[in-house]
């Protein structure tokens, strides 16, 4: 190759360097990590959504037997803000949970070369909505860190949702994303029931007497969460119907809008239970789960 075509093509040639180097990733076994520290802080950050899923789920009882609390994810790094040291948790979480996002925003381009067909595009999607979700919390603990609020997930949601009603079909695409919120719970649920969370984790590097509590962890954390989730899309949808972005809610208006219902405090106490089990099956993955 002459110097010429060297040094010409800046731009392709880049792109065939980043491209390369992230086939790269994994090819001597199923890890997905880039470097041995993004993994450990990456497994910091699955103890950091472990806890804030506690805290979620420590709140939502609140709610369920005296009606006070803000249960989401704000509140949950609000309530880790007020603690005595609570800035350098909220630090440490936002750390790992940048580098957890990384690790799965790159399983998600390239990972997963042990399996093979649709079950690696569904591994690598899962990667990609997990990478979205933690960098979202991630951007909370940011925001509170900057301006001593996280702000609240149900203002949020109404105010994105009117900014979208105001648009051209705007009522149609408020719509389409109740459906992505539904179909995103379902195969959380779906992913609970089956079990299919095993798949990425090793448990022989668990004690043997945690085995299969994670398993039963997993499955409670995961269905029961999905229908909290599920609950918010059933929020946007009315919102979209209604053309009411006041209909829309986030997480603390889903868990708030099942204590509404008939039986509401044992729908929310349950839902709770599930955000708790979560909590603790993630503090297992963070040290089972496949790199």
């Amino acid at each position: 190759m002459s110097t010429a075509e060297e040094s010409g093509g800046g731009p392709e040639r880049a792109a065939r360097q980043v491209r390369g180097a992230l086939e790269g990733l994994g090819r001597s076994g199923e890890g997905e990590a880039p470097a041995r520290g993004v993994e450990l802080l990456g497994r910091v950050g699955l103890v950091a959504y472990g806890l804030v899923h506690l805290l979620v789920g420590g709140i939502a009882v609140q709610i369920a037997l005296s009606g006070g609390g803000q249960a989401d994810q704000q509140g949950a790094l609000g309530a880790i803000a007020a603690e005595p040291f609570g800035v350098v948790v909220i630090v440490v979480i936002v750390l790992g949970l940048l580098a957890f996002g990384v690790w799965q925003g790159l399983a998600a381009a390239t990972g997963f070369r042990w399996t093979s067909g649709w079950d690696r595009t569904e591994k690598r999607i899962g990667s990609g909505a997990r990478a979205v979700a933690v960098l979202g919390v991630a951007f909370l603990g940011v925001r509170l860190l900057l301006t001593g609020s996280s702000g609240s997930s149900t203002g949020g949601s109404q105010q994105a949702t009117a900014g979208v009603l105001a648009l051209p079909g705007g009522r149609i695409l408020v719509g389409l994303a109740a459906v992505v919120v539904l179909v995103a719970a379902g195969a959380t649920i779906w992913t609970g029931l089956q079990r299919g969370f095993l798949e990425e984790l090793d448990r022989s590097r668990l004690p043997s007497w945690a085995r299969e509590p994670l398993v039963w962890l997993g499955v409670a954390g995961h269905a029961l969460r999905g229908l909290a989730f599920a609950v918010m899309g059933v929020l946007i949808g009315l919102a979209a119907l209604t053309a009411d972005p006041s209909r829309a809610g986030g997480l603390d208006a889903a868990l708030k809008t099942l204590a509404g219902q008939p039986y509401g405090v044992f729908l929310l106490l349950a839902v709770a239970l599930g955000f708790l089990a979560f909590g603790l099956y993630l503090f297992a993955e963070a040290r089972a789960r496949r790199v």
